[in-house]
């Protein structure tokens, strides 16, 4: 980003688009904007390029899983490091202090409440507004996951399907994806839901069919590797809403 573009924490595209899906990506960079820190928190170039800053690879399988599916896409442009959107406003670990054994030197002192003006507000703003473009929304969250955490055993699945209470959209596309031939994580690699998330915020309180996907970052490292794994997804989330007749 130029000094001369101005910051925005938050972009979309395909608005216009006459698909009914809302595909999201949370953590879709690795971006610490300017005024935060003066945009940098203490780490090492190499540390933010790994999974602790954002979802490697998530940006592209979004974006092209936006065109196939011909519908919108927003994405956040800040580290999950700076603040994280798909916590809520008072879970503990909005700012991380310590992730999969990094420190986060100026997160130790954070004003909080800046980072939530400058990030947060903005771009749950603009979700709240795709979301509601019309009254038969369906929400899919496409997040990234490490093959392994430091010290922990390697993670098996190819891709994981993440839902709390509504189960409506994530069991057909579970199996969908088994169908396929995937190894797939129910609920894995991670819970499904925390209060205050963002599948909470725009789907689960508003009675909006939704499904988190996780899919493996080795798997989707290059360009190639997210628009094909946009083109497999597509289809199988098409037949899984129509399976779960929503």
């Amino acid at each position: 980003m130029s000094q001369s573009t101005p910051y925005s924490p938050v972009h979309s595209e395909g608005a216009t688009r006459a698909g009914r899906w809302l595909v999201t990506c949370d953590h879709a960079t690795n971006q610490i904007p300017p005024l935060i820190e003066g945009g940098t928190l203490g780490l090492a170039p190499a540390d933010m390029e790994r999974h602790i800053a954002y979802d490697i690879g998530a940006l592209g399988v979004s974006r092209a899983l936006g065109e196939y599916l011909d519908s919108p896409v927003i994405w956040s442009d800040f580290s999950r490091l700076v603040i994280d959107p798909n916590r809520g406003a008072d879970d503990p670990t909005l700012v991380m202090k310590l992730y999969d054994g990094t420190l986060i030197p100026a997160n130790r002192d954070a004003n909080t409440a800046e980072r939530m003006e400058l990030c947060y507000t903005p771009y749950h703003a603009k979700y709240a507004e795709l979301a509601a473009r019309r009254e038969d929304t369906v929400i899919c969250a496409i997040h990234s996951f490490t093959p392994q955490l430091n010290g922990r055993p390697k993670r098996p699945w190819e891709v994981g399907v993440l839902y709390a209470s509504d189960t409506r959209l994530s069991a057909p596309t579970l199996t969908h994806l088994r169908n396929a031939g995937l190894c797939v994580g129910d609920n894995e690699p991670y819970a499904g839901h925390l209060r205050g998330d963002a599948i909470d915020t725009h789907a689960l309180q508003h009675g909006r069919p939704n499904v988190l996907i996780e899919i493996r970052n080795d798997l989707i490292e290059t360009d190639a590797q997210q628009k094909e794994w946009a083109q497999r997804l597509a289809p199988i989330l098409e037949a899984a809403l129509s399976d779960a007749q929503v």
